[in-house]
Order: C-alpha cells, then sequence, then structure tokens
C-alpha cells in the first residue's frame, strides 16, 4: 500500500485567548524551493482581537512572510507538527505493512500536518478549507485499546479502521515513545506507555524523576501512574488546555528551539545561555523565571535526564508575553557509564552533564555562587531524603530502583568536583 496524497497548501486555524472556537489565521503554502511559507489573511489581520502566531518569526503584517535561513517551514508551525511517535502512526496508517521501517521522508511536512490529530499541543490546527473547520477527533477507546494500538505500530502491523481513529488522537504529540492522548472530564492528560525495548520500568521511572522534580520545588506539570493490560502507563496533565462551561480553551507554546531560531538540523547548538539571555529580555518575571530553569538544569543531571533537547522547553505566548511552561519531560536516560553530557550546551562551548558546570553557568542566570550552590544542596538533599518514599509510591521494585540509584539519580560523575556542605 502506498500513498500518492500530495498537498500544496494548508490553512492555518487558530484558537486565540480566552476562545473556545477556532478562527483560520492564514496560509501556508509551498513555494517554488519547496519550502513552507506563511501568509496571514486579510480577515484574520482586520480582527480586533488576532495575534501574532509567534512574533518575531511571525509578524503580523500582509504579504507572505520570508523564511528564516534553511527552515523548511516557520518554526512556531512545525512546533504544531508530530515528532517520531505521530509520524511513525501517521506512516502506518498510510504506508501499511511499510510502517515500522518506512523512510519518513516518504511524507512530507505537509502531510503530516493535515494527517496527524487535531488536538494537538498548542493553539494550531491545520485544515484544507478555509471556511469549514473539522476537527480530526479520536474514536472513543479504552486504554487497553490504544496500548494494543501502540504495539501494532511497534511492530509494523497495519491498524483496524477503529483502532487506527482511536490511535490519531495522539499523532500530534511529540517525542519518541508510545503515547496516546486521554479526556477525563476536566482535564486532558498525555498517556505514555512502555516500548518493548525497555530495559527498565521506564514509565515508572519518568514518574518518579517527576514527583521529585516537584518535590525539590520545580513547576512540573502533575502525573500519576495507572494500568491497563497489566502494564504502567503514565498520565501527564496537560497545561495547554483549560476547561470551562463554554468548551476547552486552547494556549499557545512555542518551543525552546523556536525561541532560539534554529532550525531543526541546528538542533545541536542550542544553548541554556542563549535561552537565559531571551528571557531577561523578553519573558514575564524575568528573575524567577531564570532561577526555575536554573533549577531545572540541576535536576536534569541529578536525575540522568539528558534528553533535555530544545523541543523539551516551551514557552506559553498570549500574543505579547512569554512565560515558561511547566516541566513535562524528566526522564531518566539509559547509562551505562559514569560520563554523561547534556543535549544542550549548559554555558560556552560546556555540556557535561556535571554540578561544577552549572556553577560555572550560575551568573547567566543572575545567580550568586552562593545561591547557586544553596539551589543544588537542596535538590540532592530531597532526592535523597524522597528518594524511597517516591519509589514506594510508584511501586518500583528493588531492582529497577538499584538500577536507578547512583547511576541515573545522583551519579557520582554528576557530583565530581562539587563539595557538598556538611
Amino acid at each position: 500500500m502506498t500513498s500518492d496524497r500530495r498537498h500544496d497548501e494548508a490553512y492555518v486555524w487558530i484558537w486565540l485567548p480566552d476562545t473556545t472556537a477556532p478562527v483560520v489565521a492564514g496560509l501556508l503554502s509551498r513555494q517554488r524551493d519547496g519550502r513552507l511559507a506563511f501568509n496571514y489573511g486579510q480577515s484574520y489581520l482586520a480582527r480586533d482581537n488576532a495575534i501574532a502566531i509567534y512574533e518575531p518569526e511571525l509578524p503580523l503584517q500582509a504579504g507572505a512572510i520570508p523564511l528564516h535561513d534553511t527552515m523548511q517551514l516557520p518554526s512556531c508551525i512545525r512546533d504544531g507538527s508530530p515528532d517520531a511517535w505521530g509520524r511513525r502512526v501517521i506512516i502506518n496508517r498510510m504506508l501499511g505493512l511499510q510502517g515500522k521501517d518506512a523512510d519518513k521522508a516518504e511524507l512530507d511536512e505537509l502531510t503530516y500536518l493535515l494527517e496527524s490529530g487535531s488536538d494537538r499541543i498548542g493553539a494550531l490546527d491545520f485544515q484544507t478549507s478555509a471556511t469549514a473547520y473539522a476537527a480530526r477527533q479520536s474514536q472513543n477507546a479504552t486504554l487497553e485499546e490504544l496500548m494494543q494500538s501502540a504495539q501494532k505500530v511497534e511492530e509494523g502491523v497495519p491498524l483496524s479502521p477503529e483502532l487506527d481513529l482511536a490511535l490519531q488522537h495522539g499523532t500530534a504529540l511529540g517525542g519518541a515513545r508510545p503515547k496516546a492522548l486521554i479526556d477525563d472530564g476536566d482535564r486532558k492528560y498525555i498517556a505514555k506507555f512502555s516500548a518493548s525495548n525497555d530495559l527498565y520500568n521506564v514509565v515508572k521511572g519518568e514518574y518518579i524523576a517527576m514527583r521529585l522534580a516537584s518535590l525539590v520545588g520545580l513547576n512540573v506539570a502533575p502525573v500519576k501512574l495507572t494500568q491497563g493490560l497489566g502494564k504502567d502507563v503514565l498520565l501527564i496533565e496537560r497545561f495547554d488546555r483549560t476547561f470551562s462551561t463554554k468548551g476547552w480553551a486552547r494556549h499557545a507554546l512555542v518551543s525552546g528551539l523556536t525561541l532560539l531560531e534554529l532550525d531543526e538540523n541546528e538542533a545541536r547548538y542550542a544553548s541554556y545561555e542563549d535561552l537565559a539571555t531571551l528571557i531577561r529580555h523578553r519573558f514575564t518575571a524575568p528573575k524567577e523565571t531564570l532561577e526555575e530553569l536554573f533549577g531545572r538544569i540541576v535536576f536534569n543531571i541529578l536525575s540522568g535526564n539528558t534528553d533535555d533537547h530544545a523541543r523539551n522547553h516551551a514557552a506559553l505566548w498570549d500574543g505579547k508575553h512569554l512565560s515558561l511552561s511547566p516541566a513535562y519531560d524528566i526522564c531518566p536516560q539509559g547509562r551505562t557509564g559514569g560520563e554523561a553530557s547534556q543535549a544542550m550546551l549548559i554555558t560556552g562551548d560546556k555540556r557535561l552533564s556535571q554540578l561544577t558546570v552549572c556553577m560555572d553557568a550560575a551568573p547567566n542566570f543572575l545567580l550568586s555562587e552562593a545561591r547557586a550552590r544553596e539551589i543544588i544542596e537542596a535538590q540532592i538533599a530531597t532526592i535523597r531524603t524522597r528518594w524511597s518514599a517516591v519509589c514506594d509510591e510508584a511501586g518500583m521494585n528493588a531492582v529497577d530502583r538499584a538500577f536507578l540509584w547512583e547511576r541515573q539519580f545522583l551519579n557520582p560523575f554528576a557530583l565530581q568536583g562539587f563539595a557538598e556542605k556538611k
């Protein structure tokens, strides 16, 4: 089975602040060089409550907005596109048995935007019509059916039409791990499942990291554990949605990659130092935000989360102001040896997963040496004192505890050179 679908344009719809229904913002269209440029609609520009999808990248102006450098499409629109897992689901649907191994390049970016679920992260959706909005919603499915669907996608087995619709709900999500979206009354969750190649209980490991991050005082999305098919499922509460009697309001998000004006191929250049500079100049409550971000870097290092790439950071955008979103993807990564590096540069060209590098970076976050040390030591103390209780809370077995402790969590390499005050 192959797909002959090719799209040359998509209408971008947006949920404006404090609204529960979308309006068309403009057109994303293929240019002669194959790249996708955006053009606001005249009717949208005439609205009193119109906001830029993101400024400075897509300011409110007439005409096609030039793309930045080598980007294939505006980064703030790419933020609404599916990443690895969602693309794999779409490939499974459109290419059948080739789903497991199909080269993602066989489907272009407009196809991913138009074929992924409408309840995507942030406040955008993509349609073939400029006048009639039709949400691509999920089929009602149990958690067990969603997990079965995810397993089939991992195996490259085509889904039934019913299960395909069920899993489509989560196709606009980022990340590489199996996941789906869950609606539960006045809350929405991202459900993360185990993967077939997990060496330990990754779902519980992420739960423990997220809970400990909250306990050390970081702003973290609420999490809870549940089960389906006898397996653990992590539920992460969404912060980009607010429920009211009128319906669901959506909150615009931009990724760290968009904030730093970097293309996908430039992600290795993403820097916390540059992000800190941006926070000082453009974010609400910059001093508090800088301390929060510094704390997240420290905790990533102490918990073994080296997957802190720029798409795992985000800011809420209301058309005028930026504010750091709650942390949402803190997961200890597999590690065999001692030395490790963070996905983002911490200061200068340094990215080693060590507290001494954090201390070097402290001035970038407007922190004194004493305050930086205080933050680090408080996190270490909290992790040590609350570790057993949080593991008990998660039902983590002794083998996995031993696998994570002092390998991912409080790895000696992270502490090397940092002398704790006794």
